[in-house]
């Protein structure tokens, strides 16, 4: 039975980063997709994450209220609440810029 999906709501998207909020029902998943981009992930509430990976095992993620964790570009991946409530963090991603010049 095909899972319900996860709602983005893009809050920022300009020059230097995007900003998600992204919502999950209970076993909503994002679908599969792969980070464009460095990114930090932001959990508004506690809850659970199963990871889904191509090459490697499933990943559970225990996640805390306000305790974020980045990641580098290139993940492919497929995110699915396993908190048995709904669920939400912001995501924040970091899109190349040239570096400045003194």
């Amino acid at each position: 039975m095909p899972r319900p999906q996860a709602v983005p709501t893009v809050q920022e998207d300009n020059d230097f980063t995007r900003v998600i909020e992204w919502r999950f029902a209970p076993d909503a998943e994002t679908g599969w997709h792969t980070h464009e981009f460095n990114y930090v992930v932001v959990p508004m509430l506690d809850g659970e994450l199963q990871i889904e990976m191509k090459d490697s095992d499933d990943l559970f993620a225990d996640l805390s209220h306000g305790i974020s964790y980045a990641r580098e570009a290139g993940v492919h991946h497929n995110v699915i609440n396993a908190s048995g409530h709904e669920f939400y963090f912001v995501e924040v991603e970091f899109k190349d810029r040239p570096m400045a010049k003194d």
